[in-house]
């Protein structure tokens, strides 16, 4: 049985999450009535997911113009222009926090020099961000599910399904999309260490879904592959760069992009446009490194002995001859053509 739901959404004035530390043994929202808390939320990963990130941020500065509604639109930009810098800071890798607040301050500004409302034109443009979204991630998973044979075993990993976004999902919404289509689907789904994105998050979706899967510790994949196991691994992304292919996603793709390379099966990489980074090249790129602690402990229990230290990059780098193809909401495309869906 089939249960759709949105990642987060907006009622009375506040934001609404799912908090996905919870998942999977309770599902539950959150709700935010300060930009602060967005940021919190943000940081400390009850929302996450590049495009449910940049949605979040998106609705942060909605609670922050709000806030400041009633005062004179130079003041309103300038504590927007506060509240995005509080935003930006809280994951430095993941390209759509950027575009989402982006978009959102370049609406806000237009809206001061009209003499509009801010506070109601940064509102509107984040209802327009988060219903983009999952327009966007089925037109992804229309793209990609022509990819997938009936009877496929699929490997994904870490969480690229509707949890990481609005709804629907971008990786895990090709696989969905394939299913919707009466093909049967068996999906390989990798814990991801250190916060178990997929075993937690992924298996909780596919679940839902009713879709046949098995969880599988990550350094089992290669193993898989040699057995002629897996017929497509289908990843997300958190940034991509136009200027050369690069893929930046949860560290771990790229040992599975090694492998999948090695056993010669399709690695395809789903995500919107708006992950695609047409700026910046790889050497201006900051990955992110969180707390040790992340990998010292499991479910806040320590696991290494005291003393012990650990290195916690969130995210890796796959190359671009890695990759068979990047499969966006305009059609699938390869990792070195990703210029020709530059934004005029």
């Amino acid at each position: 049985m089939r249960r759709e739901f949105r990642t987060l959404y907006w009622r009375n004035s506040r934001l609404y999450l799912i908090d996905q530390k919870a998942l999977p043994h309770r599902l539950r929202y959150v709700a935010l009535s300060d930009y602060r808390q967005v940021a919190k939320a943000i940081k400390d990963m009850t929302v996450r997911g590049a495009p449910a990130i940049g949605v979040a941020a998106a609705y942060g500065l909605a609670l922050a113009a709000l806030k400041a509604r009633g005062s004179d639109p130079l003041k309103v930009l300038e504590r927007l222009q506060k509240a995005a810098d509080v935003l930006r800071s809280t994951r430095p890798t993941a390209v759509n926090l950027f575009w989402a607040i982006e978009r959102v301050m370049v609406r806000a500004e237009a809206a001061a020099r009209d003499g509009d409302d801010v506070a109601r034109a940064v509102l509107e443009e984040a209802h327009a961000i988060a219903e983009e979204d999952v327009k966007v991630n089925r037109a992804i998973g229309m793209h990609g599910a022509q990819l997938i044979r009936d009877g496929a075993k699929v490997m994904t990993y870490c969480n690229a399904g509707a949890l990481a976004t609005v709804g629907y999902g971008t990786a895990l919404g090709v696989i969905r999309a394939a299913v919707e289509q009466g093909k049967r689907v068996f999906v390989y789904v990798p814990e991801t260490r250190p916060k178990l994105q997929g075993a937690r998050l992924t298996s909780f979706e596919l679940k839902l879904e009713g879709i046949e899967h098995k969880v599988i510790p990550d350094n089992t994949a290669a193993y898989l592959m040699s057995r002629g196991e897996v017929d497509l691994v289908v990843v997300g992304a958190d940034r991509i760069l136009a200027s050369s292919g690069h893929v930046i996603n949860k560290i771990g793709t790229l040992s599975l992009a090694i492998a999948a390379n090695y056993f010669n099966v399709p690695f395809y990489v789903a995500a919107p446009i708006s992950t695609i980074d047409f700026r910046r090249t790889l050497s201006e790129v900051r990955i992110e490194e969180r707390d040790e602690r992340e990998v010292l402990e499991v479910m806040g229990r320590r696991i290494a002995p005291k003393g012990a230290r650990a290195i916690n990059y969130s995210f890796d780098v796959t190359p671009p001859n890695l990759v068979r193809g990047i499969i966006t909401e305009k059609g699938i495309f390869g990792p070195t053509e990703l210029y020709k869906l530059q934004p005029q």
